[in-house]
């Protein structure tokens, strides 16, 4: 598809085809997301259809089909960086030697001899696109672009071996090379500019897929194990899991136990006790023992391959700023084809004996001067200028369609663990009964959690690293779902929750029952540290609260945002975090899916929503959000599948991403304003309105430098984002 006019004709057509629902084209992703009966239409049908109109469709959801996909989209990159690059180079002698050279000797022969492989070569795409069109009746920014060259090389080209036809008129045979060469050049970089914003769609989902082992071990009837291809796994199945493997579908447990990494369905960072009863989920990472499982949901009905689907379809879904542009398009190429032939009628029917020699040069002028190339590098440039300003600021802005709906966004969603709370454990406090005790005690509590493989265990040695040395631990055990225990110098020490306090016969004072509960209210996990007969330390470890969290919500409330918080995790960790920092509304104990329909709740309510996410688990959410930000610390996924990323903890830099947003959908609306004034006025003048009233007739050399002169505007007026602060 050559522009967003293609994208819209092929729209139509698939729409008109029997038994389709609804098509929509998306030209950033070269994407076709169609909906239809099979009973009535086949894709193959389908493909006929886009044929007969000129384009062509690849149809697939295999391994080689998305290879495929993914192979052409990089070639066609590379092309048209290539191409780019030397139309650039080939174009600026042209317009040197046209301004300020062209009294050289045999000037006109060289600007030929530079234009000619430009045009034909370089810019041969706009006019095989063109004539496509115009085979199948239709027209788009192509055929604009390869009319106003074409002609203005055509007429340059007579002017160059027949200058005596315009002498012996009295008139001055003027070439107009660089009207031709120029134009081509800066249309070419505001594709490349646009191709380079749209790359890499695809790696989200590839990732995800990923996500799913290629092969499962299924336990048959006669109780002997087998490995197969899990495109084979059925509901009812049995499978095995062994430690360090992915969960493959979704299941209950029905033998074993073992600890999970959920964090991709939760957002939460502690691994989960998985035991007989317990639910898995297809993607999960299995850390420790084996376990069997019976097999509930498969293939696309997991919770994996309904958040792949999700992210798909947001990803093929249409962007605002396209809607406009199909418009656009379709109404302004025409119009501009229409004006210049009509001038060149009018000015043949009513110039006199110099009206054909005139109409020719209008009709040409109205051509050069309506070149879209203002309009076509409104956008990048801005677009270009403004993710640049945001990498120096650590905020990667991957399309103008984040930019476009990031400045309308007035409710934005935060993700819990990660995102407003640092991500992972760390000790908070530590209560010893007895303080003087301490120092003989920390290097056996040290030595125990670090024979320990919890993370809970893990935060508590990082904190007792600098106070303590190991000792040599004997008869250590883990106690699954409770902590560990084990002696040293004959006497025993257990670390874990209440239960093995309970267990064990350990008593609790009323003073470390107080405190104990004083932590969990403010959402903390109590974890415990005794001897065989009483309680030594008791720990609080909780995920802390970024120093940046409090300062960001006040800063996006002030912006006028409705600010919502979203966690897996429990109410009263919800609640603690949201007080710290200064969150009104929260939701907790919320799935994926919960949070993508929550997300949509309030889209239904008429607000432009914004998901700020870090883990796969906000895949589904982020796709759904109108804006979705990643934090650059989190998951691959969630960064490829986020239109924004944050290249840091940092959350004060989603406010100044918006303030970034705003000061370039600004610019792009001054650029689109000003290069459709620019043609409103421009193309009246070019098709001769003033003639009449004091003789003015204006020049095809004076219109492609009005033509330069309009794109320069642009590109200056882009530039001023880079001074701007956010």
């Amino acid at each position: 598809m050559g522009c967003a006019a293609c994208a819209n004709r092929i729209e139509n057509t698939l729409n008109k085809q029997p038994g389709v629902k609804s098509g929509v084209v998306n030209f950033a992703t070269q994407t076709a997301q169609v909906e239809f009966d099979p009973g009535i239409v086949q894709p193959q049908q389908l493909k006929q259809s886009i044929l007969s109109i000129g384009y062509d469709l690849l149809i697939g959801e295999t391994e080689s089909a998305r290879e495929e996909a993914e192979d052409q989209q990089k070639r066609k990159y590379k092309s048209l960086k290539a191409r780019t690059i030397l139309a650039i180079v080939l174009a600026i002698p042209i317009a040197a030697i046209s301004m300020f050279f062209m009294e050289l000797p045999y000037a006109a022969y060289i600007l030929w001899a530079l234009a000619t492989p430009l045009v034909f070569w370089l810019g041969r795409g706009f006019f095989i696109n063109a004539w496509k069109q115009a085979r199948h009746r239709s027209v788009s920014m192509d055929t604009l672009v390869a009319l106003s060259t074409g002609i203005a090389y055509i007429f340059s080209v007579f002017n160059t071996l027949f200058p005596e036809f315009w002498h012996t008129r009295g008139m001055h045979a003027h070439v107009y090379y660089e009207a031709a060469g120029v134009v081509i050049a800066f249309i070419m970089l505001g594709k490349f500019l646009e191709e380079r914003a749209t790359s890499g769609t695809t790696s989200a989902l590839k990732k995800l897929i990923g996500l799913q082992p290629k092969t499962v071990m299924a336990i048959m009837a006669d109780g002997h194990a087998l490995e197969m291809p899990v495109e084979k796994v059925l509901p009812g199945d049995t499978i095995l899991v062994r430690p360090g493997e992915k969960i493959p579908v979704d299941g209950k447990v029905t033998a074993g136990n073992s600890f999970v990494d959920e964090s991709m369905v939760s957002g939460e960072p502690l691994p989960v006790l998985k035991e007989t009863g317990s639910s898995v989920f297809a993607g999960t990472f299995n850390q420790q023992g084996s376990f069997r499982f019976v097999a509930e949901k498969v293939g696309a009905d997991t919770l994996l391959g309904n958040i792949i689907q999700a992210v798909k379809e947001a990803q093929g879904s249409k962007a605002p700023v396209q809607k406009r542009v199909d418009k656009i398009a379709g109404i302004f190429v025409p119009v501009v084809i229409a004006i210049s032939i009509l001038t060149f009628l009018a000015w043949w029917w009513l110039g006199g004996d110099e009206g054909l020699v005139r109409g020719l040069l209008a009709m040409v002028t109205v051509l050069v001067i309506a070149c879209p190339c203002a309009m076509g590098l409104a956008t990048p440039t801005a677009v270009m200028v403004g993710i640049g300003k945001g990498a120096e600021n650590n905020i990667l802005i991957k399309d103008a369609e984040a930019l476009e709906q990031a400045c309308k966004m007035n409710a934005i969603v935060l993700d819990k663990t990660g995102t407003v709370t640092e991500g992972k454990p760390s000790v908070k406090n530590i209560e010893w009964v007895n303080p003087l005790q301490q120092n003989e005690y920390i290097p056996i509590l040290f030595s125990l959690e670090k024979a320990s493989e919890h993370p809970l265990a893990g935060a508590v040695t990082s904190f007792l690293i600098p106070k303590a040395s190991p000792v040599q631990m004997q008869n250590v055990r883990r106690i699954e779902g409770k902590g560990i225990a084990g002696t040293y110098d004959q006497e025993s020490y257990f670390a874990g929750n209440e239960k093995l306090m309970q267990e064990n016969n350990i008593g609790m004072d009323a003073n470390l029952r107080e405190k104990a509960s004083e932590w969990e209210e403010q959402a903390n996990t109590v974890l415990y540290f005794a001897n065989h007969s009483e309680i030594l330390a008791i720990l609080s470890v909780g995920d802390p609260v970024k120093s940046s969290s409090a300062s960001a919500v006040h800063e996006l409330r002030r912006m006028g945002m409705e600010v919502t918080m979203l966690t897996g995790d429990t109410f009263k960790t919800a609640d603690a975090v949201a007080k710290n920092t200064g969150v009104a509304d929260f939701r907790a104990g919320m799935l994926p899916a919960d949070k993508a329909a929550f997300i949509a709740s309030l889209q239904k309510a008429g607000k432009t929503v914004g998901m700020v996410g870090d883990g796969i688990n906000d895949s589904h959410a982020l796709a759904v959000a109108d804006v979705s930000i990643a934090m650059g610390k989190g998951s691959d996924i969630a960064i490829d599948a986020a239109k924004m990323t944050i290249m840091s903890s940092d959350l004060t830099l989603i406010p100044a991403a918006i303030r970034l947003s705003r000061n370039t959908v600004r610019t792009i609306r001054q650029n689109l304003f000003w290069a459709f004034f620019y043609n409103v006025i421009a193309i009246p003048v070019a098709a001769g309105v003033l003639y009449p009233f004091n003789g003015f007739l204006l020049n095809p050399m004076i219109a492609g430098a009005a033509m330069a002169l309009s794109s320069v505007s642009v590109v200056s007026n882009s530039l001023r984002l880079k001074w701007m602060k956010i």
